[in-house]
């Protein structure tokens, strides 16, 4: 379905959270199927989330769609056990058992795995992951998968960053066809709008993930509220706060503004989401769905909370195309 000049769907699934081993497979095989229930045609995961474990339970419940049916994305690069969860058990260091490799081998090895769990022959993107401090050795996962890609397993190649430098970087060295962008678009972090309007002027497809920067815009107030997977500051606090107070003054819950604030930009060509929950994805849709008015965003611009002439969102609907 997808290729560097097919338009991709404006709202994707995203797995993350899906691999945690907290979650029954049932739990996270349930909001896959909701999510594709509701037209949802774009699913991005890695073998990092849950080491593998995403892969095998997404991989289940696609088998029941045709492969032309969606889009389909995966990481290569970093990896940590199956089946665990991000900070290893016993431990108190967040991704103290992740492997980086991105040799060619272990890049090859890495897509057969993704293939074999997913449980399909060819993969619409793969993404460099997590290249932040390997710049020179990710090149060589590069150039494995532009072989796979001469032979058709690999449609697209990626980079998937939660840092705008790397990714910039990275561009200026090879022609990559897409970028997954986590957390750096976002109603509180407009830092990659930049690395947007570059990506745009060059044809390069945009992924915007992390749109809730780990959780604070998701919904106010919060008691222990994380921003980029950390407890979140006084500064970023005091900005949720006003920003949710604006919204609240328009009837627009936060985690509405954040979703279509994101959605709104024109160099983001799907926008992902990661509920863990069918209650948390019903809750999302809802969200995008909501009316918002312009008053609101000109009242966050006057207040300095947004840039000025921040894209606003124009009305869309999830139904009938899959392309929102």
């Amino acid at each position: 379905m997808a290729n560097s000049t097919t338009q991709w769907p404006r709202l994707g699934l995203g797995c993350a959270s899906l691999g945690a081993p907290g979650l029954t497979d049932i739990e996270a095989e349930s909001v896959i199927a909701a999510a594709i229930e509701h037209g949802i045609r774009f699913f991005d995961v890695a073998p990092l989330y849950g080491g593998g474990l995403a892969e095998v339970r997404l991989g289940r419940v696609l088998r029941d769609l045709p492969r032309d049916d969606f889009v389909l994305c995966t990481k290569t690069g970093v990896t940590r056990p199956f089946g665990q969860t991000a900070t290893p058990p016993g431990g108190t260091q967040r991704r103290a058992a992740d492997v980086w490799d991105y040799s060619a081998k272990a890049t090859r090895a890495s897509v057969e795995r993704s293939l074999e769990r997913l449980n399909v022959d060819r993969l619409d993107m793969v993404h460099l992951h997590d290249v932040d401090n390997h710049q020179d050795e990710c090149l060589q996962a590069y150039h494995a998968l532009a072989e796979l890609r001469e032979r058709g397993v690999v449609d697209d190649i990626g980079i998937g960053s939660n840092l705008v430098a790397p990714v910039q970087q990275l561009l200026s060295r090879e022609r990559f066809d897409a970028i997954l962008l986590a957390g750096c678009y976002t109603l509180l972090d407009q830092g990659g709008a930049a690395l947007l309007e570059e990506t745009a002027r060059r044809g390069i497809k945009a992924i915007a993930g992390g749109v809730f920067n780990s959780g604070i815009p998701a919904a106010w107030p919060q008691d222990e509220a994380t921003f980029g997977y950390e407890i979140a500051d006084e500064n970023v606090r005091d900005r949720t706060a006003s920003i949710a107070a604006i919204c609240h003054r328009h009837d627009v819950p936060i985690a509405a503004a954040a979703l279509q604030f994101v959605q709104a930009h024109p160099g983001v060509s799907t926008m992902l989401i990661g509920p863990r929950s069918v209650q948390e994805l019903d809750a999302d849709l809802a969200a995008i769905r909501h009316a918002i008015p312009d008053a609101l965003w000109a009242d966050l611009e006057a207040s300095s909370l947004i840039p000025r002439r921040s894209p606003r969102p124009a009305r869309v609907s999830l139904r009938p195309t899959t392309t929102v």
